[in-house]
């Protein structure tokens, strides 16, 4: 954690070294002020690399939340098909339906009016 905020740096390797190192920093004579310039310019350097690593991961995960959009889009897409295919199978049946429907009542009526002519017939 570093003095004096709440931030705390993760970092592996020769850049946790190099943050480790302004600790120590002393610029009390001229060549401990060279040296705490190098060891701020390394620990710049490696917080530098910390944030291009993150950035890094930060355009994979935009990347990937992308990709996650368009298939939920597709999906989404596909579902609306399917339920729309169903949809218009089930109107197609329920009108086919309804035609066999009116031809049986119309063939009936005309087989009853039939039956009615041989009656008066047989009655005149």
């Amino acid at each position: 954690e570093a003095s004096g905020s709440n931030a705390t740096v993760i970092a592996g390797g020769s850049a946790s070294s190099s943050l480790t190192a302004v600790d120590t920093v002393d610029v009390g004579t001229q060549i401990g002020a060279q040296s705490a310039i190098d060891i701020i310019d390394a620990a710049i350097g490696a917080v530098d690399s910390i944030r291009a690593g993150l950035g890094a991961v930060q355009n994979r995960l935009s990347s990937t939340i992308s990709n996650l959009q368009s298939v939920v889009e597709n999906v989404s897409a596909s579902r609306s098909r399917i339920r729309d295919a169903d949809f218009a199978a089930e109107t197609a049946e329920l009108s086919k339906n309804q035609i066999l429907q009116q031809a049986g009542l119309s063939v009936l009526a005309q087989a009853n009016a039939s039956t009615q002519g041989v009656l008066q017939l047989l009655q005149g």
